[in-house]
């Protein structure tokens, strides 16, 4: 064997130099070199490095100038990657390890950046002193591209999953239009759009109308969309033929219509997105989405964006309907209330209804001021069980009735005795609970009974506020059926400059608190309260009612002995 043979046979097959064979077959290292893959012996006691051709040419650098030396490799690499390449290869050689694989980047002739991959394998004496180096070394420049690309792809689909997620998260809270609109346009509203600008307008008695501009330089647009549905405006273009539009170019949206040129310049905007907001074939409105940087929407984008306009646009028709049936609760629960409160003589009266944030649930609380002889006034507050439209039925005729045994002239006692009776032989299963006074503001005198309802609150001239005990009875329509109509009478005296507060339940249950924090909170409000009747009673409804957003309708009645 010759010494050539010898040294062949004993080196690494990644450094066997193997030539095309004689009989035309192509040997591996040929087809390392085809796919841009060569080998390397590294010898770091000699510091000399052994590389072939193909190997060279993934460095890029000429065979016949590479003079074996490690760093003439390296030294076109960028300085920063060259520290992270000796690292890596320190860290493997002195920390035992028996292999490394790393990828750096190496500029090249042309002035493109060439991924670089190599893989190599750590040869150690019995000591375990490296003292070898042996690999292979490739052009990983596509499968980099490539990893890129989809790493870039997967984040971009990422970012669109967030803001599918948080813009349905955002309108599932929606309830009202009010709450939609504040969603889209208050804080955070349009980075969970993704975008920097939108307006939106809804469709009403076959006119555009915007009811939201949110982001800079938009009020350029302000009064501009809303009006004639027929007008040649890219919104109302979406609209009508509820198709979207996809602008890229404000010199395009000008073209295309015209009415806008004069207001472009204002707009610091490069792209928009007029999407038409249809729920179960019902044009609602529209939605534009306004875009600083972006020169161009791709399908995924495209996609996206209609995706957000479904999300809206089924937000908007859920809360259309709750609005329409909220509408309709409150009007019907309204007259069946008493239209008008008479002045009173001798002090001040307000009263307020509000009913609950349930849609088309009519609720069955009432109030009521009677006017009695010798200038007395009967006081009511109650509340039917139920949240429908029976309730609300039963609640008109038990008013009624109850309205016409007081003006009878029969004792507190008696009038719920008998509107008990009533109740009781209507065809319902319904019972009610009632708070019914009579009060006389020219001695301050008051008669109290109860049907199970909550007591009154007395605010004193000084702002404490006292819970009287008030003796009280069952339900009515129950007490008739167990054949207890007994209803106590408690007497209670007004002095001038008193207040005299009567509710539902609906003021006090606060939401994850019992009914006794819930009364607390009502008398340190009465006690904080101004002293008007008409002001407190706002200020109730405000500090309670809207703050809990109560899932029941309310009944108040606030009645002030005159100082």
């Amino acid at each position: 064997m010759t010494d050539h043979e010898r040294r062949q046979d004993t080196e690494p097959a990644p450094l066997r130099r193997i030539d095309r064979r004689t009989n035309g077959e192509i040997g591996p290292t040929e087809r390392l070199a085809m796919n841009r893959t060569g080998s390397f012996d590294w010898d770091l006691d000699a510091r000399t490095l052994d590389i072939d051709d193909a190997g060279l040419a993934v460095f890029g650098v000429d065979p016949a100038s590479f003079d074996s030396r490690p760093g003439a490799l390296v030294e076109r690499l960028e300085p920063a990657e060259r520290a992270r390449l000796d690292v890596t290869i320190d860290e493997a050689v002195t920390g035992g390890s028996n292999s490394y694989n790393v990828h750096f980047r190496v500029p090249l002739d042309d002035g493109t950046i060439q991924w670089t991959h190599v893989q190599a394998r750590i040869l150690r004496s019995k000591d375990g002193k490296a003292h070898r180096i042996v690999g292979v070394v490739r052009d990983a420049t596509a499968e980099v591209t490539h990893s890129a690309f989809v790493l870039d792809l997967e984040k971009r689909r990422q970012r669109q999953t967030n803001i599918v997620e948080r813009t349905t998260s955002a309108m599932s809270r929606a309830v009202t239009v009010d709450d939609v609109t504040a969603a889209l346009t208050g804080p955070g509203g349009l980075a969970r759009l993704g975008a920097d600008g939108l307006a939106l307008g809804l469709v009403e008695n076959s006119a555009l109308n915007i009811v939201a501009l949110s982001g800079e330089s938009l009020e350029a647009l302000d009064g501009l969309g809303s009006g004639d549905l027929e007008r040649n405006l890219p919104l109302a273009d979406a609209i009508r033929s509820g198709r979207p539009r996809f602008i890229t170019s404000l010199a395009a949206l000008a073209r295309r219509y015209p009415v806008l040129e004069p207001h472009l310049g204002r707009l610091g905007f490069r792209a928009a997105a007029y999407l038409p907001l249809v729920a179960q074939a019902r044009s609602l409105g529209g939605l534009a989405l306004f875009y600083r940087e972006r020169t161009v929407f791709n399908a995924d984008e495209r996609i996206l964006c209609l995706g957000l306009a479904a999300i809206v646009a089924q937000s908007l028709q859920r809360a259309m309907l709750f609005d329409e049936e909220r509408e309709f609760a409150t009007q019907l629960q309204s007259a069946m209330l008493p239209p008008r409160i008479q002045d009173i003589v001798g002090g001040e009266i307000a009263v307020r209804y509000h009913a609950a944030w349930s849609g088309r649930q009519v609720g069955g609380d009432w109030y009521d001021v009677i006017a009695l002889p010798k200038n007395r006034y009967g006081l009511v507050v109650g509340d039917v069980q139920g949240h429908d439209t029976h309730a609300a039925a039963i609640m008109g005729q038990l008013r009624i009735a109850l309205r016409a045994y007081a003006a009878e002239g029969h004792p507190p006692a008696t009038v719920l005795a008998r509107a008990s009776r009533f109740l009781s032989e209507l065809d319902t299963d319904r019972f009610a609970t009632c708070t019914y006074a009579q009060v006389d503001l020219a001695t301050g005198a008051a008669r109290v009974v109860r049907a199970g309802h909550l007591g009154p609150l007395i605010r004193h001239a000084d702002g404490r506020v006292g819970s009287p005990q008030v003796r009280g009875g069952l339900p009515l329509g129950i007490s008739t059926d167990f054949g207890d109509e007994e209803y106590p009478e408690t007497r209670l005296d007004l002095v001038p400059g008193e207040t005299f507060v009567l509710y539902t339940d609906g003021l006090v249950e606060e939401p994850g608190a019992d009914l006794d924090t819930g009364v607390e909170a009502l008398r340190n409000e009465v006690s904080a309260g101004p002293a008007g009747a008409e002001a407190l009673a706002d200020h109730l409804s405000d500090r309670l009612w809207e703050r809990w957003g109560s899932g029941d309708d309310v009944a108040l009645l606030v009645l002030r002995r005159s100082p």
